[in-house]
């Protein structure tokens, strides 16, 4: 399916990705020791309540409209490539997934190229976290920029979101954790069951006293091996249940996930954060393989008792789908680990920002000026687009976000002739606030005059590691047909080079990463 539109965006709903690493509990609240890698405005408002307009051309459909069905919804086949020239609005869930990134990263380690259906643009973008300004208190700060890429006829527009920095472990509510592991045979392979082991450790010495953890495995059936239990006086029974996991048979997916969420609302806390931690490689091939009835129960109990869902994808055969959909209902994140580096940043640094909550169901909403913009196109996102009537419809599912967070989508924008000084588009994030759900927004705009001259010359350091990411994420589904070419993209072995030259400047491993995996994609297609 072709994404470019004209002024307009394809009007689905789809399915998000999460699956934010779960075995890492200890971490995920409370950071790590001197051990760690170092990495790395308006008040909100409700325009649905006076109609108003933004920038002077319409403002968004008005709250209360919409289907009030859940994201998910798969594309269909009809190409969208050209969206009705009256449509300049672009709407999706928000996305902190990292999975897509890590899962490549180790399939081109292991000497093959990804498939196509696997690469997600923004994954890899958001897997490098920018400097955008923070907020004080909890939502979003919204920043847009952009950069031409070339001459004056395509531009990329940068909308970038944050969430207050994380709080110290201390201040964060006690934790009811839920691991469900996966000891089907195939964990037995290095960096599967070990990896998880070993995190469990951890975290059974560095949780807090108040917070509770349970476990769950699963092979060709499920078990609770730990009921909910206080940290407190239980270390040492905690200990000795993670030492008794070891492989065994298949994987019956849907028994683990069942059991899972039956023993986090056997042990839920009032006045916790309750989550699912999924840990495993995806491959179902015991009782039911289908995801919409694995995904039901998890829907349902977000939905009943707010329990989310996080978890981490790990294994060179890896269910990439299923692990997305199973997040996208859970409303968790998703990253993947292969080896103790990968696990250390995600334990110490990715975890501490899943454990609490700043926003609930947010949405970005952009709005192209169709007096200046002649077409546009959103650079990944493809399961996380929202209906654009459905932007203020609070009963539609966005994303939940944590503290410390950054997102970042990207647009190619092709303006109109002679239109050089005018406005480009106005950003819009709304979410609810995690407790008492009351919608709260905020926005940015962008003027054709702040465009930098050249994207790679002139344009802020972030923009230019999110361009890079996102050609590579572009020429790695090539071959995928439903997309077109990125207009401008530079060869791998630019991106490489680019990618060398920014982890230079600033020392930053991550980016060296990023370089060593586009060389070598470089060298497998030529």
């Amino acid at each position: 399916m072709h994404t470019y539109r004209r002024t307009g965006t394809t009007r689905q709903r789809m399915g998000t990705a999460l699956l934010a690493l779960g075995t890492a509990g200890a971490l995920l609240l409370t950071g790590c020791g001197n051990g760690g890698v170092d990495r790395g405005n308006s008040s909100a408002y409700d325009r649905s309540q006076n109609g108003g307009t933004t920038d002077g051309f319409p403002a968004p459909a008005p709250e209360g409209t919409g289907t009030g069905e859940q994201r998910g919804e798969q594309p269909d086949d009809e190409s969208r490539d050209i969206a009705p020239s009256p449509d300049h609005l672009s709407t999706f869930a928000l996305d902190v997934d990292t999975a897509s990134y890590g899962y490549v990263r180790r399939t081109l380690d292991d000497g093959s190229l990804p498939d196509p259906s696997t690469v997600r643009p923004e994954e890899f973008v958001n897997s490098f976290r920018q400097d955008y300004e923070r907020p004080d208190g909890d939502g979003f700060s919204v920043t847009v920029d952009g950069a031409y890429t070339t001459g004056m006829e395509w531009s990329l527009v940068r909308v970038g979101l944050a969430t207050r920095a994380a709080e110290g472990d201390s201040k964060r509510p006690p934790a009811a954790l839920t691991f469900v592991i996966d000891v089907s045979g195939s964990m037995s392979e290095p960096g599967r069951l070990d990896l998880a082991k070993e995190a469990l450790q951890t975290m059974t010495n560095r949780l807090r006293d108040d917070d509770s953890v349970a476990i769950v495995t699963f092979s060709d059936e499920a078990e609770t091996v730990l009921p909910m239990t206080r940290l407190a006086d239980n270390r040492g029974e905690i200990r000795e249940a993670v030492d008794s996991l070891e492989p065994t048979d298949s994987t019956n997916l849907a028994a683990g996930v069942e059991t899972g969420y039956e023993t986090a609302v056997e042990g839920l806390r009032k006045g916790a954060t309750n989550r699912v931690v999924l840990l495993s490689d995806a491959l179902a091939n015991t009782g039911s393989t289908d995801a919409d009835t694995i995904l039901e129960r998890i829907a349902s109990e977000r939905r009943e008792h707010g329990i989310t869902l996080f978890g981490v994808g790990v294994g060179s055969d890896y269910g990439d789908a299923l692990m997305e959909q199973l997040a996208d209902k859970g409303d968790g994140h998703t990253t993947y680990v292969s080896t103790e580096e990968e696990a250390e940043k995600v334990f110490c640094e990715e975890l501490p920002r899943h454990v609490d909550l700043t926003a609930r169901d947010a949405k970005a909403q952009v709005s192209f000026d169709p007096a200046t913009v002649e077409e546009f196109r959103l650079i990944g996102y493809d399961n996380r687009q929202v209906a654009d009537e459905d932007f203020r419809d609070d009963r539609v599912d966005g994303g939940e976000i944590g503290p410390g967070h950054t997102v970042t989508a990207l647009y190619l924008v092709r303006t109109k002739a002679g239109t050089e000084g005018g406005h480009l588009a106005t950003a819009t994030v709304r979410w609810l606030d995690p407790d008492n759900r009351t919608p709260h927004e905020e926005s940015a705009g962008l003027e054709s005059s702040t465009l930098h001259d050249d994207l790679w010359a002139t344009s802020p350091y972030g923009l230019q590691v999110a361009a890079v990411a996102a050609y590579f994420a572009d020429t790695l589904r090539q071959e995928d047909t439903r997309w077109t070419d990125l207009p401008a993209r530079p060869s791998l072995r630019e991106l490489s080079y680019r990618a060398d030259a920014l982890a230079r400047d600033r020392e930053d491993k991550d980016l060296y990463d990023l370089a060593e995996a586009i060389k070598t994609a470089d060298e497998m297609l030529t």
